[in-house]
């Protein structure tokens, strides 16, 4: 065969594709290591934050959906509960000797006589009757908003009775309520004030 018709057979050569067992290069295994790094501070931000939210809802319960409507934002709920938890935490609580309990108790049953005669009179002194209780048991004295956000941390099934009982005292006094609705407050006050004094699980009944 004449030789200009020969083709050389030399091999193809290809770009270099790295030798086996070369080391990366560190820049690359550095923006890996902070990719990594910051997904795993994601994901345990977002568990926490699941986990403190869980933990608001069971603990608040209707106080938690009240203030998540009032606010528009479940977020800024929990914030607002949050520091409620902080502010109270600073709080030098104490429970009741049974001395002071039976004192207060006997207080409680005077002031719900005296409704069938009195249902205002009743109420006020139902109303300044569960403040003192707070007060003696360490919650500061304070305005009534204050004091109810102090004591729905710590009893947040009683604080909307709390509230009820506050809002037809006001309302009696706009001339805007009625005897039952009075009636309704001293229920409502009483479901505090045996929280306060430690008697869980008492049936409250309508007053006379």
């Amino acid at each position: 065969m004449p030789s200009a018709l020969v083709l050389s057979k030399r091999p193809k050569r290809f770009p270099h594709l790295g030798n086996k067992g070369e080391t990366m290069d560190p820049k690359i295994v550095i923006a890996i290591v902070i990719v990594v790094v910051v997904l795993a501070v994601v994901a345990v931000l977002l568990v926490t934050r699941r986990r403190k939210s869980e933990h608001l809802k069971q603990k608040f319960g209707s106080e938690y959906d009240r203030l998540v409507h009032q606010h528009g934002d479940p977020q800024r709920a929990e914030s607002v509960l949050a520091a409620r938890e902080k502010r109270v935490s600073h709080f030098e609580l104490r429970s009741l000797p049974p001395t002071e309990r039976d004192g207060y108790a006997q207080q409680w049953a005077f002031v719900q006589k005296k409704f069938v005669d009195d249902p205002k009179g009743a109420v006020n002194e139902a109303d300044r009757l569960v403040t003192e209780v707070m007060n003696a048991r360490g919650y500061p004295m304070s305005e009534f908003n204050q004091r109810a956000d102090d004591i729905s941390v710590n009893y947040p099934d009683a604080v909307g009775n709390y509230r009820a009982a506050h809002d037809i005292v006001v309302r009696h006094g706009r001339g805007q309520a009625s005897t039952e609705d009075l009636r309704k407050a001293m229920v409502h006050f009483r479901s505090l004030f045996d929280e306060l004094l430690g008697k869980k699980g008492v049936a409250h009944k309508e007053v006379a």
